[in-house]
């Protein structure tokens, strides 16, 4: 399985209990800044544009940061993260 990846902007007052729910469960993951530079501001706005999970943030007007790419799956809440990586029984 290939590592997550964290979608995120450190202006975001949602990325720090994000970061701090994954650290928690013991997740490792790969950062992208999307503030960092324009290659991961484009990387993360092609996600956004194509994948369905974005749809209702988007119609809110919300920019969907953070968000938690693992395969096809994009986590977006907080809550939504100790369910997924919760262990199965």
């Amino acid at each position: 399985m290939t590592k997550p990846v964290l979608f995120f902007a450190h202006l975001c007052p949602d990325t720090a209990p994000f970061v701090a729910e994954l650290s928690r469960l013991n997740v490792e993951y790969e950062s992208v800044s999307i503030l960092e530079s324009m290659a991961n501001l484009k990387r993360f706005l092609r996600l956004r544009d194509q994948h369905s999970a974005f749809d209702a943030v988007k119609a809110n007007g919300y920019a969907g940061v953070p968000a938690l790419v693992v395969g096809d799956d994009v986590i977006l809440d907080t809550a939504q993260l100790a369910v997924y990586f919760s262990p199965k029984a």
